[in-house]
């Protein structure tokens, strides 16, 4: 089976640390595929609120997620503290995507890098909306 390439940008517009908790580690000892995402969740919501804005408010709408992908590098485990590192990236007409590296943070070894794909909503109209100018001049860099 041939495993996915993400490529990351070379600039992260934040990064926070996050414990492995006991209820993230899989029947297998090591940190679960669903509470990965879970994370990247958390990272996310940080990095907007870093700026003024939260997943339901940017310039008065919303966010809602598209696709995701991870690619598995090396296990994480409870008690390891990890370093999630954001960027957004390809910010279009009516969305963007995030990009993560997750690390280590004793050894620095990666663990996973991950993208998510997610585009504007208008909650009160129900429809798609543009990506808000605030949004552009924050994170488009040149």
């Amino acid at each position: 089976m041939k495993r996915i390439a993400l490529d990351l940008p070379k600039i992260f517009d934040f990064s926070t640390e996050l414990g492995v908790r006991v209820s993230d580690v899989n029947y297998g000892g090591h940190l679960g595929n669903d509470a990965l995402l879970s994370l990247l969740h958390e990272a996310r919501i940080q990095l907007l609120k870093s700026h003024g804005f939260s997943e339901s408010d940017i310039e008065g709408y919303g966010i809602i997620m598209i696709n995701s992908a991870v690619a598995y590098v090396s296990e994480a485990f409870h008690g390891d503290l990890l370093t999630i590192e954001v960027a957004v990236g390809n910010v279009d007409r009516v969305g963007c995507d995030f990009f993560y590296r997750i690390t280590r943070k004793a050894d620095g070894k990666e663990i996973a890098r991950a993208k998510t794909g997610v585009v504007f909503f208008d909650y009160a109209r129900s429809k798609l909306a543009r990506t808000p100018e605030r949004f552009k001049t924050t994170f488009v860099h040149t």
